[in-house]
């Protein structure tokens, strides 16, 4: 018998949503005025990387102004926008249409975020809160991925990493369900997954450990499993932990 646990969706409230898309949003615009052109050489895609991070933005309004999707309840959550998501090259944009993006989405944000409205996607009708919190992720990955490629630190606002960090782990869990195995990321997330013997009381026998940073970037490939354990970075023991190598990573 499977030891798996059904999750009941985690909730995200509308305005704590809202504050840390804001706050990412100004967090990325800044530092893309900021790059000297040192780092902008050390970065030599970094055109496209500014580009992906202006339609992250630009997602919301655009998504808004469309027509209202037919569906009368959501067809896609946030799991399975993780799940069902791969990346894309696309198109590069210059800075100023970061800063068109940022101007964009904060005209929205304030009526937009909402638990009650459903918004278009291609994968299925999402809640626009909903919609919101994919964008939080996108930021906080692609804030990272900025930060790697040209050495200049961009600023990750702790509720849009904490977010970040549950919306990944849930959906690990979901890919990897069960109860054998306990993965941590202090202090924003805990969860039980991988089938096996469920775990009931004192410490578990398995448990795999990161910081957010390590986490994120394990859960979207940017780093290998055998490579942040000799950096120290991530903890596993127990025989059922290691499973857990082999779901990664779950946003392509």
């Amino acid at each position: 018998m499977s030891g798996a646990v059904r999750r009941k969706p985690r909730a995200y409230h509308p305005d704590r949503v809202r504050d840390a898309v804001l706050a990412q949003v100004e967090a990325v615009r800044l530092a893309a005025h900021e790059l000297t052109p040192e780092q902008r050489a050390k970065a030599p895609r970094l055109p496209e990387l500014l580009g992906h991070l202006a339609r992250q933005i630009d997602a919301l309004p655009r998504l808004l102004a469309e027509p209202a999707p037919r569906a009368m309840r959501p067809q896609l959550d946030i799991t399975g926008w993780v799940l069902a998501t791969v990346h894309e090259e696309r198109d590069a944009a210059p800075v100023d249409a970061i800063d068109a993006a940022a101007e964009e989405v904060e005209a929205v944000l304030e009526t937009g975020v909402r638990e009650d409205l459903l918004v278009p996607h291609h994968l299925g009708a999402m809640r626009a809160v909903d919609l919101t919190v994919t964008r939080v992720v996108e930021l906080v990955l692609h804030s990272d991925d900025l930060t790697r490629a040209t050495g200049h630190h961009v600023q990750l606002d702790r509720t849009a990493l904490a977010i970040t960090t549950r919306v990944l782990a849930d959906a690990l869990a979901a890919k990897a369900p069960g109860s054998s195995t306990e993965l941590r990321v202090p202090p924003f997330a805990a969860v039980q997954c991988v089938e096996g013997p469920r775990h009931t009381r004192g410490t578990p026998p398995n448990v795999v450990e990161a910081d957010p940073l390590t986490f994120l970037r394990l859960a979207t490939g940017r780093t290998a499993w055998d490579a942040a354990v000799t950096a120290g970075r991530l903890r596993a023991s127990g025989e059922r932990s290691r499973a857990l190598a082999a779901e990664l990573p779950v946003l392509g």
